[in-house]
């Protein structure tokens, strides 16, 4: 007759390995942000700031932009220069200006808030967007007429006067929403918040760890904790 087996190692209250510890992952101590209905908030806030700023915009380009030169004669208009390149020359103004607009707005709504965030984004990209539109609309106003004709028989036949102010790529509304989000996410990634970071906390104190046991097998376990 055999005797029943017996295990050799009975575990006992001090066994280390007989409850071990639970982790939970907790996050760091950090800004959530001001919430959703102040982002939005501070989003129409920007849009709003922008698009009136479209008005300096649209008051530069007319200054700036070179005119095109027209000439008439007892039957019709034409372009005083056939090879001229001052339509180009207008829409070229219009987009350095555009993006040095939206550079400049980009970093400013960074310094004023630090932080990104979608409603933000969007408020700075709709706001360029318009006011690039209310740029070229008030550029076309104060520009000269549109009137040719009326123009061409005030000034007289042979006489040069300058052809109506034009926007001919319609993409250059694109420059300030481009140059201002450009700036924003570059200045966000390198010197906005981080992501919180996440650590592990142990359910037990350090102090409530057991004895290891000797038959343990990492013996090097010790009483402040696994791995010290």
């Amino acid at each position: 007759m055999t005797a029943p087996h017996t295990p050799s190692h009975q575990p006992s209250a001090d066994d280390s390995w007989a409850a071990p510890p639970s982790y939970a992952v907790a996050p760091a101590p950090g800004d959530d942000g001001p919430g959703l209905p102040a982002e939005l908030i501070q989003a129409a806030v920007v849009a709003v700031v922008l698009t009136v700023s479209g008005a300096l915009l649209g008051l530069l380009w007319e200054k700036l932009a070179p005119r095109v030169p027209l000439v008439a004669d007892e039957k019709a208009v034409f372009l005083k220069e056939i090879e001229g390149e001052q339509a180009i020359g207008a829409d070229g103004t219009f987009i350095l200006l555009a993006l040095g607009f939206g550079l400049v707005s980009g970093i400013a709504v960074f310094l004023w808030r630090r932080r990104g965030g979608i409603p933000l984004v969007v408020g700075l990209a709709l706001g360029g967007l318009l006011a690039s539109v209310v740029a070229w609309r008030l550029g076309l106003l104060f520009g000269p007429g549109d009137d040719v004709v009326a123009r061409a028989k005030e000034v007289g036949p042979g006489v040069a006067f300058d052809a109506p102010l034009k926007l001919n790529a319609l993409g250059a509304l694109l420059a300030w929403p481009i140059a201002a989000l450009a700036a924003h996410l570059g200045l966000t990634a390198l010197f906005g918040p981080r992501d919180p970071e996440y650590a592990l906390h142990a359910a037990w104190p350090p102090e409530a760890y057991p004895h290891p046991h000797p038959n343990s097998p990492n013996p090097g376990l010790r009483k402040d904790g696994p791995g010290a």
